[in-house]
């Protein structure tokens, strides 16, 4: 391949990652692109976990050999077993020096397991360039040529270290929008999901009601006491309470599977279910509700349940869930109950959820306020 070739295969590389929409797809395209870039047999990219001393396979691509998946479950090896990525370029870069790939060869092998590995899989030589974020080692590119087929030599090299470093910032900016999408849907101060995480699983979990009949449950919490806590003892152990109290809900959310457990905003938490019966939820709500008494911070919490598997009439929209749920917290919070209060099996609740003044357009749907004043 010319210069202009290899120059169309970089920016198709940077294109392909770019496009990917997941992780999973842009490790995949960074593989594939490389390798039509270095006209490799295989490709792979490796992720170096330093807490575990290890490099984990993340994608095989290409022509792959008998145990070489293309996303494998659990494919890894010691470092100790490959220290260049440990040790000699570790020393590189702490002099100064840049990121280096080197060839591997079948025939004269280096010492390590690299050698032994292309042998093992009818490869004649490999290319290896370390993939570097913010300074530091983040795992390896390797692009090998099957036996029979030209040997990889110092140009490849030079040019295998250039496709690493457009990998890494194809990683870089895909672990950026990443992060930015999990802080959107996820509240700063306890790290649960947010009201946007919420609104977004409760539209997708009646859709599946709709199509399957699955049931779909949302619990409403009104943390009591929170505003006392502050005025008395400071913010930061009104901080302390929620984050508490979030453990306490994630701990409980746990026990149902696939429960999302969120912070709506201020003393508002809610636990969103789907699967799980009815009773189930109500179980789960009631040991909430003990675990949240039994807090040094706080008076409990307020609970209310609303479950399309009991008798509470057409769920159309996640907004008459969200207000049944939301009046059943209402009566429980003004009753000061120490379990939950569940639509349908208190026959006021529906009645209060369905004569509520509706929420004007624009307006946060969801929020007690709806309730203030009424009973």
């Amino acid at each position: 391949m010319g210069l202009d070739g290899r120059l169309r295969a970089v920016v198709s590389l940077a294109q392909a990652m770019a496009a990917a929409q997941v992780p999973r797809d842009s490790v995949r395209a960074a593989a594939r692109g490389a390798r039509v870039a270095m006209d490799g047999s295989f490709a792979a990219i490796s992720a170096w976990e330093r807490e575990r001393g290890r490099l984990r396979v993340l994608v095989n691509e290409g022509e792959r050999r008998a145990g070489e998946e293309e996303f494998p479950a659990d494919e890894s090896y010691p470092v100790h077993d490959f220290p260049e990525i440990a040790e000699f370029l570790h020393e590189r870069w702490a002099g100064g020096r840049g990121p280096h790939a080197w060839v591997e060869s079948a025939v004269e092998a280096r010492p390590g397991r690299r050698g032994e590995a292309l042998r093992r899989r009818g490869r004649g030589t490999c290319v290896v360039a370390p993939i570097v974020l913010s300074g530091r080692a983040w795992g390896e590119l390797y692009v090998a040529r099957d036996e029979g087929l030209p040997d990889f030599d110092e140009d490849d090299a030079e040019f295998a270290a250039v496709l690493a470093a457009v990998v890494a910032a194809g990683l870089a900016q895909n672990e950026r929008l990443e992060e930015a999408r999990r802080l959107a849907f996820t509240d700063p101060l306890t790290g649960l999901a947010n009201r946007r995480a919420v609104d977004v699983r409760l539209d997708e979990a009646l859709e599946e009601h709709r199509a399957t009949g699955a049931v779909v449950s949302l619990v409403v919490c009104d943390l009591n006491g929170l505003k006392r806590v502050n005025d008395t003892l400071g913010h930061a152990t009104g901080d302390r309470l929620l984050e508490r109290f979030g453990s306490v809900l994630s701990l409980c959310g746990a026990m149902l599977p696939g429960a999302l457990v969120a912070r709506l905003g201020g003393d508002e938490f809610c636990l969103l279910s789907v699967g799980p019966t009815a009773d189930e939820v109500v179980r789960v709500t009631e040991e909430v509700c003990v675990r949240a008494a039994e807090l040094e911070l706080g008076d409990g919490v307020a609970c209310g349940v609303a479950s399309t598997g009991d008798d509470i009439g057409t769920v159309k929209s996640s907004r008459r869930l969200f207000r049944l749920a939301d009046a059943a917290q209402y009566k429980a919070k003004a009753a000061r109950s120490a379990t939950p209060v569940v639509a349908g099996r208190d026959t006021t609740v529906v009645r209060l959820a369905d004569s509520a003044p509706q929420p004007a357009p624009g307006e946060p749907t969801g929020e007690r306020r709806s309730f203030r004043g009424r009973g």
